[in-house]
């Protein structure tokens, strides 16, 4: 079949990967404006546009697709189905309309579970178990579609945002590539949503990743995991802004003001929440490197008895 594509960050390179080298032609690529970055605001590409060009496949770049022109080139392409994979925008109706085999949208949660721009994140917060893939027909709704497949995978104790990323990015792969198949071959069975067991995931901010010591410390360790790489959960010493990369549970009995450092041990820091205790075992200060307890403490102090945040 012949492919349109669309896509912008990393998460959507082996889906495009998959589709170039199997049966499938892949006709063009939309993918999100060129934009400065970083300190030095240089000019960068996005991954999808960075893959397509070691393609060769025609790019294209629109600031929104609700224009004449997006319209007009779809058209020109004439493409059999069009695949949407964190591309950044809801396709408007017209364009919908256009592949007689519809628009096909690979998400990163099991829908209608956890629609949004932050799944991977949000379902590490929220302390689940499980997660996986659900490709769906696109509809003008916001990850509203009828369901085509979906694969569940475990989520493991320790795993961050970005661990599970990456897992997902490549299941994406497989689920799409299999939905496409399907597709192909007459012998998809479209399933509409539960409307009701919808929930959302919102795009992060870095206001998400304050540490709010009066939650538990499972509900802590969540937050922590589920905003590595970014926006990082993060409290404050002495005045000072301390990201924390790494930590773990300790049960404890004991009734202690939430916050407090309880002690300092070599490796870690431990620190009185809701419920049970949090053992800080990597960390960051502002203008720091990310390090562990340990190498911090080499040449650095940590006072117990001192509250953080604030």
């Amino acid at each position: 079949m012949k492919i349109v594509y669309m896509g912008t960050p990393q998460f959507a390179v082996p889906c495009l990967e998959t589709l170039v080298n199997g049966r499938h032609e892949v006709i063009g690529v939309f993918t999100q404006p060129d934009r400065p970055s970083g300190r030095g605001r240089k000019i960068n590409i996005t991954p999808i546009k960075e893959k397509a060009l070691s393609y060769n496949i025609p790019i294209f770049q629109p600031d929104t697709l609700e224009n004449v022109e997006v319209f007009e080139n779809i058209e020109k392409l004439d493409p059999d189905i069009i695949v949407v994979v964190a591309y950044g925008q809801i396709l408007p109706e017209e364009i919908l309309r256009i592949p007689e085999h519809g628009c096909v949208n690979v998400h990163a949660s099991l829908l209608p579970k956890y629609r949004g721009a932050a799944p991977i994140n949000w379902v590490i917060i929220n302390g689940e178990g499980s997660t996986g893939i659900t490709t769906i027909y696109m509809d003008t709704g916001l990850d509203t579609g009828d369901i085509l497949l979906r694969k569940e995978i475990k989520i493991y104790e320790d795993e961050t945002a970005g661990e599970l990323h990456d897992r997902l990015m490549d299941l994406g792969a497989e689920v799409l590539d299999e939905t496409i198949d399907l597709i192909e071959a007459g012998k998809i069975q479209p399933t509409p949503q539960n409307h009701e067991e919808a929930s959302y995931a919102p795009m992060l901010t870095k206001e998400h990743g304050r540490i709010d010591w009066n939650k538990s410390a499972r509900e802590i360790k969540n937050l922590i995991r589920g905003t590595v790489p970014w926006p990082t959960s993060y409290t404050a010493y002495d005045g000072k802004t301390m990201k924390i990369w790494k930590s773990s549970v300790i049960n404890s009995n004991k009734d202690y003001k939430p916050g407090i450092i309880l002690e300092v041990k070599k490796d870690c820091v431990l620190v009185a929440t809701g419920k049970n205790i949090l053992s800080i075992e990597e960390l960051q200060f502002s203008g720091r490197k990310r390090m562990s307890v340990n190498q911090y403490l080499i040449g650095n102090n940590i006072e117990a008895n001192r509250m953080l945040g604030g």
